[in-house]
C-alpha cells in the first residue's frame, strides 16, 4: 500500500490544522495506521495510532487530550485533528500502515507542520 500524507503547513500557536492520510493502490482498512513526526535534530516519535479495529487509539503524552486521529471509511482516508498547537510539535508529520501499531511498514512522504510562537 503507498501512502501520502497531507494537510501540513504554518500556524501559530493555538491553532489547528487537519492532517491526512490517503492510500492508493489499495484500501487503507484492514490496517493500523499510525501517525509519527520527526522533529529537526531528534528521533522519530509516535503521536497517535489507530489499530485495525478501529478500538482504543493510542496517543503519545506529549499531544493527548490535543490530537484526535480519526478513521473516515467512506472516503478511506485516516485524519490526524490537531488542536492546540504549539512551537514544539513542529515536525515532519508521516503516516504509515501495518498489521498492528507496533508493526508499521508502509510509510509515505511525510508533511511539514510548522508551529510559530
Amino acid at each position: 500500500v503507498q501512502l501520502q500524507a497531507s494537510g501540513g503547513g504554518l500556524v501559530q500557536a493555538g491553532g489547528s490544522l487537519r492532517l491526512s492520510c490517503a492510500a492508493s493502490g489499495s484500501t487503507l482498512d484492514g490496517y493500523a495506521i499510525g501517525w509519527l513526526r520527526q522533529a529537526p535534530g531528534k528521533e522519530r516519535r509516535a503521536v497517535s495510532c489507530m489499530p485495525s479495529d478501529d478500538d482504543r487509539a493510542y496517543y503519545d503524552d506529549a499531544v493527548r487530550g490535543r490530537f484526535t486521529i480519526v478513521r473516515d471509511n467512506a472516503k478511506d482516508t485516516v485524519y490526524l485533528e490537531m488542536n492546540s498547537l504549539r512551537p514544539e510539535d513542529t515536525a515532519v508529520y508521516h503516516c504509515a500502515a501495518g498489521d498492528t501499531c507496533v508493526s508499521l511498514k508502509h510509510w509515505g512522504q511525510g508533511t511539514q507542520v510548522t508551529v510559530s510562537s
